[in-house]
């Protein structure tokens, strides 16, 4: 059976996962470990990803991550090939170095985001590596120990984590060590690894359960999810796919796309392209980055060149929350 496409759209929540080619080690020395991080990290800052939970184990590694400005193939090729470049040079050896391609699951933020991030932070525990809570407050190769404090990594974002379980940082941070220490009894999760009907709804029991009761669910093998959230992602993808083929079909060159946001908003083309930050501006020039980059498939660093602004400004204005007003452009190309 041929492999499916990947899942993803403006703002999906990954777990990925990737194992080194027949088990080796993927990260044999800390050096290993920092250019990995490093890579992430600029990622993190040109606002391609947003990394909510990580862990690297001595021949896989787990992510937890929100798609940014770019698709998540992009992201993650450019994560994985320059690593294993980098890693053959430094151990003197040839050839590939992950198994097959990484394992990528689409997952609904809630109940999803804190469990993943749980079941992230804790397998150095489940692996032996540490024994302890304790211990893993200060293992600094997995995210739990940037939320700790132990290791400042600044391109973590530890806020949506920590939101969940108060205003305060110290009653945060508290709720959040208390939510790990419980997780620790559960053991391994196999339902946090994949997508699926099953892995959904908690195990084969409910899924028997629904089916006595005639009740049907959506599932799809590449999301972790309920079956409303399932149907949402798939109508949503196909709706992108259809509307990016169709205007990307029309080759629609930046000058023409600004002149009609100009227009629209009662603007000069010099007042958008000039860095200023007035309301209006801001969000015409939103309008313009969400049109060419989530749109018409333009990526984050012609936009830049072509507004004179950064790329990162460029995919942050992107993949932040869809304008209403885009289907009124939609509609004039």
């Amino acid at each position: 059976m041929p492999r499916q496409p990947r899942m993803d759209a403006p703002g999906a929540l990954h777990h990925v996962m990737g194992r080194g080619i027949e088990r080796i080690k993927i990260f044999r020395t800390d050096s290993d470990r920092e250019d990995f991080l490093d890579r992430l990290a600029t990622l993190c800052r040109d606002g391609h990803l947003f990394v909510y939970a990580w862990a690297m184990m001595p021949n896989h590694f787990h992510l937890l991550i929100r798609t940014g400005g770019q698709p998540i193939f992009r992201s993650m090729k450019k994560l994985l090939t320059g690593y294993a470049v980098n890693f053959n040079r430094r151990h003197r050896r040839y050839g590939h170095l992950f198994q097959n391609r990484y394992k990528s699951i689409v997952c609904q933020d809630d109940p999803y985001l804190l469990a993943l991030t749980r079941y992230i932070h804790l397998n150095p525990i489940r692996a032996g590596i540490v024994n302890s809570l304790e211990e893993l407050d200060q293992y600094p190769w997995t995210g739990h120990a940037v939320i700790t404090g132990f290791v400042k990594r600044d391109w973590q974002d530890i806020n949506t984590v920590l939101a969940y379980f108060g205003r305060r940082r110290k009653e945060a941070f508290k709720g959040y060590k208390e939510f790990m220490e419980e997780g620790i009894s559960l053991g391994r999760k196999p339902e946090l690894v994949g997508g699926g009907l099953i892995r959904s709804l908690g195990g084969w029991s409910q899924v028997l359960s629904l089916r006595r009761r005639g009740m049907k669910v959506a599932s799809d093998e590449r999301i972790l999810g309920s079956g409303e959230f399932v149907e949402g992602l798939l109508s949503e993808v196909e709706k992108r796919e259809k509307e990016t083929l169709r205007l990307t079909r029309k080759v629609i060159e930046l000058p023409t796309l600004m002149k009609k946001v100009v227009a629209g908003e009662g603007l000069k083309e010099s007042q958008l392209r000039s860095g200023h930050r007035q309301r209006g501006m801001v969000k015409a020039r939103k309008i313009f980055c969400q049109l060419a980059v989530r749109k018409m498939g333009y990526s984050g660093a012609e936009v830049a060149r072509y507004l004179g602004v950064t790329t990162s400004a460029v995919n942050r204005l992107a993949v932040s929350e869809e304008l209403p007003v885009l289907k009124k452009y939609l509609k004039l190309f």
